[in-house]
């Protein structure tokens, strides 16, 4: 959550910075801010609540020259999104400015000390109290801008990623990160600084991802000095080489990037399945199962952890796993999992899913699986991120950036992964007739030609989305499978239509739910042709003896629940395990349709953020 870019460089930095804003505004979008070190000398800083349109109408007429600069899109955690609390954040004499993601736990302690110390507070942030300490730092010892940065970071707890200018300093800019990402783009005699590579596509494609604990000065014209805050050890600069090109960063003529994003989904399900089926379909090649055979060959249990539509995934790849390789399988929320007191062995294996790789409480719950010595396997999207560096092993989904805050691509992408692992460690342990592992990988393989067809329903359901904007509560069920995809479905509608939506095993309906049923709450119900088709049947009958309304999923041909149900969106038949990635298109579709009929921001829906790095 919230979005850092830094600059230092020879161009005007205002362009490069709110330009980078934009990139990351998926990742808040409650105000926003910049400084700019002016050729006067002076910081100025413009800053705003609302969104960087906001901040840039802000910004007309105002001296926006300089080279160097920093910006910050905010999603809030201390204190109400308003002009005072966005980012930049300033030190006491103005001296300092400062951009910040992150949460510093012991922020009140140190407020306290300072204000004994004369310093007063205009924000409710914990970041202006960094801000005021690493000045306080600076008076008190007579020191630099990057010595002053590493006291101040040594009395924090908690979390963050910083940039820092100094007035009268135009040439030093100072970053840091500890369990929030940030990556440092280096370009010829110009430098870059973000919260994630977005911002830095088409400017360089060299770039440095700080490691945990790691503080870098960053000088015009020279290379970054990047060192360990622990020890002041100078670290090994990593460059890495950044592929992402810029129109992956556009709309590509959609009118949203959710819209964008769900009917990508053909050619981004074919890039998750390439190279690991092979040619025969006799085998499914994970590397990051092969190179760890024993762990999974001899895991007691598998404990899978994630938070919100990746928890939804997982829930699916416990069936998938249990079903295909007879291993046992939890599925934990990644925010209660550390503090479940959880008992882990080195015979235990932990997956941790997660689109961007950063997701706070994942990466808690990695580390602390980590210390009680489980070997931990990561499935993620974003390469470079967090989470792939602080795993043993583990799998990228290859969907490319997804800007639009609910998920889409990426859920299918993890979905597809989890049903790629499940067949491999299937065929390492030979729990899974061979006959059936070639059935499945070939109709994955067919999987992106499927959903081309299913997303031809485009059209239908824009129609009949028209009819549910009246609605103010959903109820979505599924069985087996498809339970999770109900989950999932009504996490698509509450995300960015507002509207209160649950999901339910159908048969836990009767035991509560039911009550709720009337002509005025849709049921969106799952009913492909599986092994619990009769059961749905009759739950189908019992929403509509209670004058319920039902958007049924179904199979083509499905005539029983055609005859029962309100309206029916017809899907091509797959395997059973296969289903949640089919039926999930028309749901992604529904709630894209009604939030767009009801006025939404479907890309950026309120207090929500892409990358949730704050616990």
């Amino acid at each position: 959550m919230c979005g850092i870019v830094g600059y230092l460089g020879n161009k005007r930095a205002f362009d490069i910075l709110v330009g980078g804003l934009h990139r990351l505004e998926y990742r808040g979008y409650d105000s926003a801010g910049v400084a700019l070190e002016a050729l006067d000398g002076q910081v100025n800083i413009y800053k705003s609540h609302g969104k960087v349109d906001d901040l840039e109408a802000l910004c007309a007429g105002k001296n926006l020259d300089g080279t160097m600069g920093i910006a910050h899109t905010r999603w809030a955690t201390h204190g109400e999104p308003n002009d005072i609390n966005a980012h930049p954040q300033v030190s006491q004499t103005g001296r300092l400015a400062i951009v910040h993601n992150g949460t510093i736990e012991n922020y009140r302690v140190l407020k306290e000390t300072l204000e004994k110390c004369g310093y007063t507070f205009k924000s409710e942030t914990d970041t202006e109290v960094l801000a005021q300490l690493i000045e306080y730092i600076m008076l008190t010892n007579d020191c630099g801008l990057l010595d002053a940065v590493k006291g101040a970071l040594r009395q924090v707890d908690g979390a963050y990623a910083i940039a820092v200018i100094e007035r009268g300093n135009p040439d030093v800019m100072v970053v840091a990160k500890q369990s929030s990402p940030l990556v440092i783009g280096i370009g010829a005699d110009e430098t870059f600084v973000a919260s994630d590579a977005t911002p830095i596509v088409g400017y360089t494609d060299k770039v440095v991802y700080l490691r945990e604990g790691e503080i870098a000065e960053l000088r015009r014209g020279m290379p970054p000095m990047v060192q360990s805050l622990d020890t002041d050890k100078p670290s090994e600069l990593d460059v890495e080489t950044l592929e992402m090109s810029i129109a992956e960063m556009e709309k590509g003529g959609y009118d949203t990037f959710m819209l964008k994003e769900i009917f990508q989904q053909p050619d981004t399900l074919t890039d998750c399945l390439r190279g690991r089926i092979t040619s025969d379909f006799r085998h499914v090649v994970l590397s990051g199962v092969m190179l760890n055979r024993d762990k999974f060959l001899h895991a007691n249990r598998i404990v899978i952890v994630a938070c919100g539509t990746s928890w939804h995934a997982g829930l699916i790849g416990k069936r998938l796993i249990q079903e295909m390789c007879r291993i046992p399988v939890e599925v934990e929320y990644a925010s209660e999992f550390r503090y479940g007191s959880p008992y882990l062995t080195d015979k235990d294996v932990v997956i941790a899913i997660s689109q961007s790789g950063e997701t706070a409480d994942t990466l808690a719950a990695i580390k602390l699986a980590r210390e009680k010595g489980a070997f931990v396997y990561g499935i993620c999207n974003v390469v470079g991120s967090s989470i792939p560096r602080n795993t043993d092993s583990g799998t990228y989904i290859h969907v490319g950036p997804e800007i639009g805050v609910a998920s889409t691509k990426a859920f299918t992408g993890q979905v597809t992964v989890l049903t790629l692992l499940a067949l491999c460690i299937a065929g390492l342990k030979g729990t899974l007739p061979q006959e059936q592992i070639e059935t499945l990988a070939r109709k994955l393989q067919e999987m992106p030609d499927i959903v081309r067809e299913v997303l031809k329903l485009d059209s239908t359901i824009k129609e009949m989305a028209r009819i549910f904007t009246f609605a103010r509560n959903f109820l979505y069920l599924g069985r087996g499978y498809n339970y999770p995809t109900a989950l999932e479905g009504a996490l698509k509608l509450k995300e960015i239509s507002y509207i209160h939506a649950e999901g339910y095993p159908a048969a836990e309906m009767k035991h509560g739910p039911i009550a709720l049923i009337d002509n005025d709450m849709p049921s969106v119900i799952i009913a492909p042709h599986d092994s619990l088709y009769d059961k749905i049947v009759s739950n189908v009958q019992q929403v509509k003896a209670r004058g319920g309304i039902v958007v049924a999923i179904i199979n083509r041909g499905n005539d029983a629940i055609k005859d029962l149900a309100n309206y029916c969106l017809e899907i091509p038949e797959v395997p059973e395990c296969l289903t949640p990635i089919v039926t999930s298109i028309p749901l992604q579709l529904l709630a894209y349709y009604v939030a767009i009929y009801k006025g939404r921001d479907v890309d950026k829906p309120r207090n929500l953020a892409k990358s949730v790095t704050v616990e």
